[in-house]
């Protein structure tokens, strides 16, 4: 387990109030609410974008809260995926290795996995910016993995895909975090993602776990 704990923030209209949380080191855990529950600020806190005086996250011993975002080293899949449009799909998947100064070898190694398991190989070479929404959602998860993370973060990561895209890439992102065991925390809204992925389900309404 990860412990979240004193996750307090007063944003004037809104607070967010969590003394405790247990986030599975194994597995998936979500964290299920609806529009405006506080999902996607846990979420930006828990990455360091925004500040939480006093929050403490323990990660096999170590206090996560205290380092900035990069020395987190967390992987991440934003809802908007926010891929450089402008380098190919191999580049951006590479981007997240060079930023994290990963072994050339197990780069090489782990692209040759990720591009097997997440089957891309047909468009690994083309530009990000032509990329179908499931392509793009691929490259994206797989450059959160390529960082080595100690978890995956992922908010709302099949909202953007029709309903046939989204049953492929449920399938798609179980299969890689049990291959390559990362504790993952998704943020969805979405009951269908929680009855495929979740090990555990906590629940969010008006900034407090129910």
């Amino acid at each position: 387990m990860s412990y979240v704990e004193n996750l307090h923030r007063d944003y004037g209209d809104f607070k967010l109030d969590i003394d405790a949380w247990d986030i599975l080191d194994e597995g998936v855990t979500v964290l299920m609410g609806p529009s405006g529950s506080g999902k996607t600020s846990v979420f930006r806190i828990l990455l360091g974008l925004e500040a939480c005086p006093g929050m403490k996250w323990t990660f096999q011993g170590v206090d996560l809260a205290k380092l900035k975002t990069p020395q987190r080293r967390l992987g991440v899949v934003f809802q908007t995926l926010d891929l450089f449009p402008h380098m190919t799909a191999e580049e951006n998947i590479l981007f997240a290795a060079k930023a994290r100064n990963v072994n050339e070898k197990k780069v090489s190694e782990r692209m040759k996995e990720l591009t097997e398991v997440m089957q891309m190989e047909g468009f690994l070479k083309r530009k990000a910016a032509v990329l179908s929404g499931g392509e793009k959602q691929r490259v994206a998860i797989a450059r959160a993995i390529m960082g080595e993370p100690r978890l995956l973060l992922l908010d709302e990561p099949f909202s953007a895909l029709d309903q046939e895209l989204r049953e492929e890439s449920r399938k798609l992102v179980q299969r890689v975090i049990e291959t390559e065991k990362i504790p993952t925390l998704l943020v969805t809204h979405d009951q269908r993602d929680v009855d495929v992925l979740a090990n555990k389900v906590t629940q969010i309404r008006h900034g407090r776990l129910v």
